[in-house]
């Protein structure tokens, strides 16, 4: 089984990787958040690999962090949470985040995951509660919600960007490079961003992707 690979990056994309490892060229699956830690092409990397072998496929999926390798795997045991809805939840949130979202089973911000429905969610809080635990440290900034922030409020900024994820989806474009998009979009407007109309969002959002 490959664990791991050390190699350069040759071609990237937000939701696979191309690594040439001594002229063999591995394709990875990846998530949005190891996207945002890959380094540019032509550039050496290392990543930790999952391999599934199936009987039609074997497929790898890389993790810029042993944390999240461990995540996606954990996911993975989850009724109905499978490899692509698992990259996707890891896109979508950093693993204190869902930690503590598990703990407190935060049902706002789970669904307001690509793919996750309140089903999903609850098996989610159910089955990997105690099993996160070391994720989540109370008293970080994940168990703070920012300074004038309140529950409606952050409700309101999950729908809203769950809508435009939708949006985004319906216009042709994958869930993962929907979701890169709509975080580059928040980092660029931190404060803004929440407050955004919907058609705003999707504006900036397609604006980015062009």
């Amino acid at each position: 089984m490959i664990a791991a690979l050390t190699g350069v990056v040759f071609v990237k994309q937000p939701n696979h990787v191309i690594i040439d490892v001594g002229g063999v060229g591995y394709e990875v699956l990846i998530s949005g958040r190891t996207y945002d830690r890959l380094p540019d092409s032509g550039d050496e990397v290392f990543l930790y690999i999952h391999t599934s072998v199936r009987e039609d496929a074997i497929t790898l999926y890389g993790f810029a962090g042993a944390e999240e390798k461990e995540l996606f795997l954990l996911l993975n045991t989850v009724s109905g949470v499978g490899p692509k809805l698992a990259l996707g939840i890891l896109s979508g949130i950093s693993a204190q985040e869902l930690g503590e979202a598990l703990i407190r089973k935060n049902m706002s911000r789970l669904t307001a995951l690509a793919g996750v429905g309140r089903k999903t969610a609850e098996r989610m809080c159910v089955e990997l509660k105690d099993k996160v635990a070391k994720y989540y440290l109370p008293g970080s900034e994940a168990d703070q919600a920012p300074a004038g922030e309140s529950m409606e409020e952050d409700s309101f900024r999950d729908a809203l960007f769950r809508d435009a994820l939708s949006a985004l989806t319906n216009l042709g474009y994958t869930q993962a490079m929907a979701w890169q998009t709509l975080r580059r979009v928040q980092k660029l407007h931190p404060r803004a961003a929440g407050g955004m109309k919907i058609e705003d969002l999707i504006r900036e959002a397609l604006r980015a992707l062009a």
